[in-house]
């Protein structure tokens, strides 16, 4: 019997999977294989609230393979050395894969195809199969990717995703290869108490549930945050649980204008991940320079840690932080507010603050991620790099009753709106009833000094 090995990525599941299915088509057995990558783990990327989550992604992919008779073998270590050791071991004539995005996972590409050339063996890299579209399917025709977003949801619009494939039904795996075992998310310290379960069953149960129950108005009420009105999904397309193609065709089946503004999410998405493609360095190099002279020194370092821990005296800032370190989560409006206050209003490099949203966020990958920071910040793609997000006025725009900050910064509770968006403006002696502290600077202050070091008239 001919064997194909089948290395799983970011993409844990078995619904609309095209590595799994290609190498079914083409061999007799399949070894389904996710490595513990070391440099993955030893880069810091590998954070409590990712690991704890994708303890569960693990335990659902093996359930899944075992339900049509397979199973997943874990193996720990350098992710080429552990594949071409399996090939060996199985004599395996192919390995499958999802094509990734990052620099890192370029190399990684790279390095396993050498390697099994050098063993007569082949690699298959296939199209993203955690994007709808893959990152180079669409291209201007001046560029290799798209720098704005618009003229890309044009063109991204006009293409349909790929296919969507149903799970196999029958997995064969030989039985020689050994596994260690499953990692239990309880055996990870330091997860955020109110993370999310994981695994492809629960991403498939809430997609349902978010088509059925959720999308008709998500239009008109994404942007509330005391509502919470968004699908979230983003930690099972992070992980691949959920097929973003998949969810782009249900979505558009189920029509209306909320479909419509959820695809377009999926869009943003998709964007990003192109821009990665394209740009790998951007992940920690700005897109494009502003020449910025970013703060530095005990006073921003203070900062950046009231920012970190929700103290900065701005409640909606310090709700969205606050909601990040217990849940490993955040509202999309939040993440906005969290990062134009740090990057724009303390004037901070935008790294610091991406590097902590993937300290906690479960679903923090770099395409979204940096990408994301990069626009608001204005070094990415925004064609209005000098906005700046008031915090007052989004808090008071978007979270109209304070629900949403009474929610995440209890000792404000009682406190109506709109006052409890400017708490500072009470009268000292009930200002002094609360235990909350100053603004860390004062908006006109933090604007006229972002202004100044980006040269903007």
């Amino acid at each position: 019997m001919n064997v194909a090995v089948v290395l799983y990525t970011s993409d844990l599941r078995v619904h609309d999977h095209s590595p799994l299915r290609a190498a079914l088509s083409s061999c007799d057995q399949v070894v389904p294989l996710f490595v513990r990558d070391r440099a993955i783990e030893e880069s810091g990327f590998s954070a409590p609230n990712r690991r704890a989550f994708l303890a569960d992604c693990l335990a659902g992919l093996d359930c899944a393979l075992r339900e049509r008779g397979g199973r997943l073998v874990i193996r720990s270590g350098d992710a080429v050395g552990e594949v071409v050791a399996l090939v060996r071991e199985t004599d395996a004539d192919e390995v499958h894969m999802a094509a990734g995005v990052s620099g890192y996972a370029h190399a990684r590409e790279e390095a396993l195809r050498t390697a099994l050339e050098a063993e007569g063996r082949r690699l298959y890299v296939h199209d993203m199969v955690v994007t709808a579209v893959a990152p180079g399917a669409l291209r201007p025709a001046a560029s290799d990717h798209f720098a704005v977003f618009t003229p890309y949801l044009r063109r991204w619009s006009e293409l349909p995703p790929r296919t969507v494939t149903a799970a196999p039904r029958v997995i064969r795996v030989p039985e020689s290869p050994r596994s260690e075992p499953l990692p239990e998310r309880s055996a990870v310290t330091g997860v955020s108490p109110g993370l999310a379960r994981g695994g492809e069953r629960e991403g498939r149960r809430l997609l349902g549930a978010w088509l059925r129950e959720g999308v008709d108005r998500y239009h008109e009420v994404h942007d509330d945050l005391a509502g919470d009105a968004t699908s979230r999904l983003s930690p099972h397309l992070h992980f691949g649980t959920l097929s973003a193609a998949e969810a782009v065709h249900r979505a558009r089946a189920a029509g209306g204008a909320g479909a419509e503004a959820f695809v377009r999410q999926l869009c943003w998405r998709d964007f990003h991940y192109q821009v990665l493609a394209a740009r790998p360095e951007s992940a920690t190099r700005d897109y494009r320079t502003r020449r910025d002279s970013w703060r530095t020194g005990p006073g921003a370092r203070e900062e950046i840690e009231a920012w970190k821990e929700g103290r900065t005296g701005y409640p909606v800032v310090d709700a969205a932080m606050r909601q990040l370190r217990h849940e490993g989560w955040m509202h999309n409006r939040g993440r906005l507010l969290a990062a134009s206050f740090l990057a724009k209003t303390l004037y901070v490099d935008w790294r610091i603050g991406a590097r902590h949203f993937l300290d906690l966020l479960v679903d923090g990958d770099l395409a979204n991620n940096q990408m994301n920071w990069q626009w608001v910040a204005g070094t990415g793609t925004d064609t209005r790099p000098g906005r700046v997000l008031n915090p007052v006025r989004q808090g008071l725009r978007y979270d109209p009753e304070g629900a949403y900050v009474h929610r995440w910064v209890p000792e404000l509770a009682g406190l109506p709106a709109p006052r409890v968006h400017e708490p500072w403006r009470l009268p000292e002696a009930e200002r002094a009833r609360y235990d909350y502290p100053e603004p860390l600077v004062e908006l006109a202050d933090g604007l006229a000094r972002f202004r100044q070091g980006r040269g903007i008239e």
